[in-house]
């Protein structure tokens, strides 16, 4: 598995951003978001329980994340035409406001290290990935257990502060000093 200080891997491929016809696919790279950060999180399978929590909550802090220039990309081994019937059916995912992407091929999830081998779907997988395309940060859960997304900001404040920053620490709170 790809982890802290690994070059993320190049990706390219079809994700939904919007339910309105004509305007809900785009082509998405992994240069799509050049000299931004970037939290991509997986999850295992469109149609399930603890996903769309997941994603409605990651959606709820959106506006967050893009206030500390990160993206949000959401990704799971379904086709992009899964995505927008999920999207379109499940009424807290009509409006989220990033990306669904179809790692439909399972290239990102291979690369990365988060295919399960038994289920052939990716891992509950969060990576926080700095401008210069460097991951930062990996969590990776039981398919039971969803993540929480402010801990997912919270990691991101801190790593944005480039300082040492202690156990359960917040913005605005201070950092450590190593002298």
């Amino acid at each position: 598995m790809l982890t802290i200080g690994d070059r993320f891997p190049q990706f390219q491929g079809k994700a939904v951003v919007s339910n309105e016809p004509g305007k809900q696919f785009i082509d998405l790279s992994s240069s799509s978001y050049e000299g931004k950060w970037k939290v991509i999180f997986f999850w295992p399978k469109d149609f399930t329980f603890v996903c769309p929590t997941e994603i409605a909550g990651f959606g709820k802090l959106d506006r967050e994340f893009r206030d500390r220039d990160a993206q949000l990309i959401g990704v799971s081994t379904d086709s992009e035409f899964v995505h927008l019937a999920w999207r379109t059916q499940h009424p807290d995912l009509k409006d989220l406001p990033f990306p669904m992407y179809s790692d439909l091929r399972r290239d990102l999830s291979t690369a990365l290290g988060v295919l399960d081998p038994d289920e052939g779907v990716a891992r509950r997988a969060t990576f926080i990935v700095d401008p210069q395309g460097i991951i930062r940060f990996v969590e990776v859960t039981d398919m039971s257990v969803g993540r929480n997304p402010a801990e997912s900001l919270r990691v991101l404040d801190a790593l944005q502060t480039d300082e040492l920053c202690p156990c359960n620490w917040k913005p605005g709170e201070k950092t450590l000093s190593a002298a």
